[in-house]
């Protein structure tokens, strides 16, 4: 399967789609507040969820590292279940919501992993799903009492992680470190070393003139290297989502990358 193909995002049916819900507003219930009338019912929305396991029939499949789901107030769900990204819209009915519209990507994986897409497919694609959102963990249960189970993930701090690039494409040998103490960010540009001076306010980096080393690579690193280049000697805002960060720079230049556990 070329890499055009792996990108590709197609609307999928109920029983081949990651059919993962999204509370959205209905009436005058506000979205992601759990069951009707619960008392101790926790929101569900703006938060990211990382996806602990699936169980089917009885038997409970271990989700692969770096699944996750994201539910937003607009009525939109992202996320990604450690193979394939997907996105889809849904209604909320008191304690149960409804995936609609759903598309996800096409990627081959390795088998176990999967397995455990099937599983979660098998479990939310028939029909709305109860929630159950309590202590920072949320429970989606099927009519038939089949589960997947989430935690409410932290985000990963700016400062002190080695965050890999991992687009502009560098083969994961890129990565940043930024230190709050020195005001600095040091690491690889996929080629060769890096340092520079970062300030960090108000959710933008301004990032100094780059100190580089002199190594020559093959075409695809400095093509990656020239790239994140340009995120330098300029200001760049920054996001993070649970494990990802994402520099956008005034001149254009996007970079995201993933911290390492």
């Amino acid at each position: 399967m070329d890499r055009q193909r792996h990108q590709q995002r197609i609307t999928l049916t109920a029983a081949a789609v990651l059919a993962v819900p999204l509370a959205a507003a209905c009436g005058s219930e506000k979205a992601g507040t759990g069951s009707a009338g619960a008392e101790a019912a926790e929101p569900v929305t703006g938060i990211r969820w990382t996806i602990d396991s699936v169980t089917v029939d009885g038997t409970t499949h271990r989700a692969p590292g770096g699944a996750h789901l994201t539910l937003d107030e607009d009525g939109r769900a992202t996320g990604n279940y450690g193979c394939n990204l997907f996105r889809g819209r849904v209604t909320f009915d008191g304690d149960r919501i409804r995936l609609d519209e759903r598309e996800t990507t096409l990627k081959a994986c390795p088998e176990n992993v999967m397995d455990v897409e099937s599983a979660v497919a098998r479990a939310l694609g028939d029909g709305g799903v109860r929630t159950e959102a309590r202590d920072g963990r949320l429970t989606l249960t099927t009519a038939s009492g089949d589960t997947v189970r989430l935690r409410e993930t932290a985000d990963s701090p700016l400062y002190g992680t080695r965050w890999t690039v991992t687009s502009p494409a560098t083969g994961a040998r890129a990565h940043l470190t930024f230190d709050e103490k020195e005001g600095t960010v040091a690491g690889s540009l996929g080629c060769n070393r890096v340092n520079a001076d970062a300030t960090v306010r108000d959710g933008r980096i301004t990032l100094g003139a780059p100190g580089l080393t002199r190594m020559v690579c093959e075409d695809s690193l400095m093509d990656g290297e020239k790239a994140l280049t340009k995120l330098f000697d300029g200001t760049a805002g920054y996001r993070i989502d649970g494990r990802t960060l994402t520099l956008t720079s005034e001149n254009g230049t996007r970079v995201r990358a993933v911290a390492q556990p």
